[in-house]
């Protein structure tokens, strides 16, 4: 998760005469839709249910992230992809860093138009990774959660809801948004199934509830 600089909603801030003329405008898509609830049910029915492991070693630097996104424009990294693709109306310069456009954090239902007030989120955060077993993962492989555009791990959110949850698992936090812990659960438990992470018995009886409120 990456801090921002701002959290002033509803802002429009027109583009630095510094900036160079924005080069592409992103078309919004947005997270990649997660597994379906019973999909998501069988899967965390599967998960190892363990405890935390220790977090002695842990270093966000074990996780290189915003590394380049080369074939998703010149100069662009993840963070600048996933604020294009969660953004509204987005433009980037030449540089590749969004200049404008509009994003609603879905956690919270506040919406934002400076980049600079949006943070990308990890779903299943970093240090939780690393309680889960990718302590004993290569660099390689942390890489890969940390930057994973194909899976729901990563989603443009409010500063102060990134903020708020920090590393905490689903059982410490939820998104103040109930409409959204249908999706939250999904997402939460696709990606702790494709890298084989495991959930401690709080967590999992959490998620449990959580997929409970799909309809």
């Amino acid at each position: 998760m990456l801090s921002a600089t701002a959290l002033t909603p509803l802002v429009v801030s027109p583009v630095s005469a510094a900036v160079a003329a924005p080069v592409e405008q992103a078309a919004a898509v947005g997270m990649p839709t997660p597994i379906s609830a019973a999909a998501a049910r069988t899967a965390l029915r599967a998960l190892k249910v363990a405890a935390p492991r220790s977090m002695a070693g842990y270093s966000r630097a074990k996780f290189p992230h915003w590394m380049s996104q080369a074939r998703k424009g010149a100069g662009c990294d993840t963070r600048e992809v996933v604020l294009a693709r969660d953004g509204r109306g987005v433009t980037r310069d030449d540089e590749c860093r969004a200049v404008s456009g509009s994003w609603r954090s879905v956690y919270d239902n506040r919406t934002y138009t400076r980049a600079s007030s949006v943070d990308i989120d990890h779903m299943v955060p970093l240090a939780n990774a690393w309680r889960s077993g990718a302590n004993t993962w290569s660099t390689q492989r942390r890489r890969a959660l940390a930057n994973d555009l194909t899976r729901p791990q990563l989603i443009a959110v409010s500063a102060s809801s990134n903020r708020s949850k920090g590393d905490q698992s689903p059982d410490q936090w939820q998104p103040p948004k109930r409409s959204y812990w249908c999706v939250y659960a999904r997402a939460w438990v696709q990606v702790k199934a494709y890298y084989t992470l495991s959930v401690t018995s709080p967590e999992k009886k959490t998620l449990t509830a959580m997929l409970d409120t799909c309809k």
